[in-house]
């Protein structure tokens, strides 16, 4: 009975040490890029979900204007990913890798996710 309890332990940490361990889930991940990809958050100027923010109003030469960026989660893949790939006005530049890029967008997207499972 000890050998074979003593395989059944010594098998769970075989698994246990040969399995993909991560300290954080992919949505914590994709939460904390969006918060802070390379210093400054997205959700600073875009709105914590993605809908956009009013940054700004000011006056130039007399005329009243507002500095607004866009809303973010209402952009299909394509043009998220285009946005995300060259330099932007009033945008920092961040060097985003694909990936982070991808679960940027899945961050901004969770129903595209969800009917994408069933």
């Amino acid at each position: 009975m000890k050998m074979l309890s003593a395989f059944t332990l010594l098998t769970t940490l075989i698994t246990a040490l040969n399995a993909e361990v991560s300290f954080i889930t992919e949505a914590e991940y994709a939460s904390q890029l969006y918060h802070s990809p390379r210093g400054i958050g997205c959700f600073k100027c875009h709105g914590e979900k993605g809908e956009g923010k009013l940054i700004a109003k000011y006056k130039d030469k007399g005329e009243q204007k507002s500095f607004r960026p866009p809303a973010i989660n209402g952009l299909d893949f394509e043009s998220f990913y285009k946005a995300m790939s060259k330099r932007q006005r009033g945008m920092p530049r961040y060097f985003l890798t694909d990936e982070e890029i991808k679960i940027l967008y899945v961050y901004l997207h969770p129903k595209e996710l969800d009917s994408a499972d069933q």
